[in-house]
């Protein structure tokens, strides 16, 4: 089948889609579409592009445009009938109208990631594989054809690939080829910005990443991110597999448009130097423990001025830790990247008055930035610790390939824990201050409440489902009599000890089945949680970024 055929068919199967979310009668929108609009509250996000050369503001304006086609990318990567329906909810009138916009725009589709994906427009189920599968393909159809077709499994596994279908037989289809009128306009931006800057590494990056685009090779621009040394700091390409809700095989488009933050950068460099260490003191035994990895692990801190696709829908994240290829990550380590002016406005708009109504009375006093901030950095620098490339039976794998969709919320709540734990070796090791750690273990109390209500469809929503529930298990955490939640110190350490050590081991093994079990045992919102939970609805849960660069798209 030609690509423009292949297009035709999956237009064909989105219109067939888009009918069963209500093309012939006018939009069924969900009566309480106010309140979910309103759990994301509009925050204007600034950042000091004062101090950049002209050439690098310049260049800006040309990752600006770049990250707008990757949200035009995203979109059929969410589902492959967005393009049919955007024009749809455009034109809604009515007094319901602007908020089931602006919620679609969020959402980035007509489903509500923080409900398990139920529809708020129309009334169709979500695709489980998003716009990444034929929405009519089961784990099990798959799971047939590469049972029967060994040959073909890098290519249907691989994170740069989309499976469509072919006279009736599943195909493999690059990203290159599926999006390649977005990708050719998104690398014109990219060699324009990289003529306009004079910076060196971030030249190099940009025609990288623009090859890449075109080739579905990413490896060389990876190494080179790992590079950059560039006020601006830009990702942007395929990256997180959490919306492949089938498999977690497939990575979304995303970008984060920021400029760098030196003096805060400056101060967290010492950290890196750690991290060898730190694999050496995680709580698993030797033979589990990843020495292998890259030690050049950068730490910046920066302020967004635009984010993109994946990095822009739903829940907004407060740091990334990229690359995601092993062999990156192998032979250079991983870059953390901290986003200041999203932590901001996160810890004083949502963080703070949650910790308010979630810890005993009086003791709120124990949350801190920069117990938060901290925590965020050593979530993102566990991430780079623990098992990646592992043997299961003899052959080697990859533990996220192991674990398919739970993958996504083992890493989260392993990160989570994990960042804890080591903030504390580095504590008793003179790194970290013990201002910084006191307060932690109220900190992350809170912050499991924060991310809770993002629901447990969500790898992060799970992740803290797991922790609490295993916590409150071991008596780590305790509930107090009128309903709060409280970390009990002498059980706090060995419990996320403890629990570090479960995640790991099934990363380490690769054990599906070990995910699937905790999940089972500890996966759902425990009712002293729940309750609490009911009580924020006037807390919003996150932020609705409103950029000066949304302007110039």
């Amino acid at each position: 089948m030609s690509s423009r055929a292949r297009g035709v068919a999956v237009w064909c199967l989105a219109s067939l889609m888009a009918c069963a979310l209500g093309e012939a009668q006018p939009l069924k929108i969900a009566p309480d579409i106010k309140a979910r609009r309103a759990q994301f509250v509009q925050e204007s996000l600034d950042a000091d592009t004062a101090s950049l050369p002209a050439a690098d503001v310049k260049a800006l304006g040309h990752l600006v445009k770049a990250a707008a086609i990757v949200d035009r990318i995203f979109l059929r990567q969410a589902w492959a009938g967005n393009p049919a329906f955007a024009p749809r909810v455009a034109a809604l009138a009515g007094p319901d109208a602007q908020a089931a916009k602006d919620y679609y725009r969020i959402m980035a589709g007509p489903w509500d990631r923080l409900k398990d994906f139920e529809p708020f427009l129309g009334t169709a189920p979500h695709p489980a594989g998003a716009g990444f599968y034929p929405e009519d393909m089961t784990k099990e159809e798959f799971e047939k054809y590469l049972a029967g077709n060994p040959s073909e499994k890098a290519q249907f596994t691989s994170t740069t690939t989309v499976i469509r279908r072919e006279g009736g037989k599943l195909v493999a289809v690059p990203y290159s080829k599926e999006y390649s009128d977005l990708l050719k306009e998104a690398a014109s931006e990219l060699r324009s910005a990289a003529s306009a800057t004079k910076n060196e590494s971030l030249k190099k990056f940009l025609k990288l990443r623009a090859d890449a685009f075109l080739s579905d090779d990413y490896y060389a621009s990876d190494l080179a991110w790992m590079d950059l040394d560039s006020p601006i700091e830009v990702v942007i390409g395929p990256y997180e597999t959490y919306e492949d809700g089938l498999f977690g095989y497939k990575a979304a488009f995303e970008a984060f448009v920021c400029v760098e933050q030196p003096k805060d950068s400056a101060q967290l460099a010492k950290y890196k130097q750690e991290l060898p260490f730190l694999e050496t003191r995680l709580p698993i035994p030797d033979q589990y423990k990843n020495t292998k990895r890259g030690t050049a692990s950068p730490i910046r801190v920066a302020d967004e001025v635009l984010t993109g696709g994946d990095a822009r829908r739903g829940v907004q994240t407060l740091a990334f830790n990229l690359p995601n290829d092993e062999r990156v990550r192998e032979a250079k380590g991983s870059k953390k990247v901290l986003l200041k002016n999203m932590m901001r406005a996160k810890y004083d708009g949502i963080l703070a008055p949650i910790a308010a109504r979630t810890l005993p009375k009086g003791e709120p006093s124990h949350l801190t930035f920069d117990a938060y901030f901290n925590h965020v950095l050593f979530h993102e620098l566990a991430h780079g610790l623990g098992p990646g490339r592992i043997k299961v039976d003899g052959r080697e794998t990859e533990a996220r390939l192991e674990l398919k969709e739970l993958y996504s919320a083992i890493e989260e709540a392993k990160a989570d824990v994990l960042g804890v734990y080591c903030l504390a070796v580095l504590t008793n090791r003179g790194v970290v201050a013990v201002s910084v750690v006191d307060p932690l273990p109220w900190t992350y109390v809170a912050g499991l409440f924060r991310a809770a209500r993002f629901g447990t469809t969500g790898a992060h929503g799970l992740g803290v489902v797991i922790q609490t529930n295993y916590l409150l298990s071991k008596g780590a955490i305790a509930v107090t009599s009128d309903g709060r939640f409280r970390p009990v110190l002498e059980k706090f350490a060995g419990g996320i000890k403890d629990l570090a050590g479960e995640l790991l081991m099934v990363e380490a093994q690769g054990s599906y089945a070990g995910a699937q079990e905790l999940v089972k045992k500890y996966g759902k919102v425990p009712a002293t949680m729940a309750k609490l939970l009911g009580s924020f609805k006037d807390i919003p849960v996150d932020v609705d970024p409103v950029f000066a660069a949304d302007s110039q798209k």
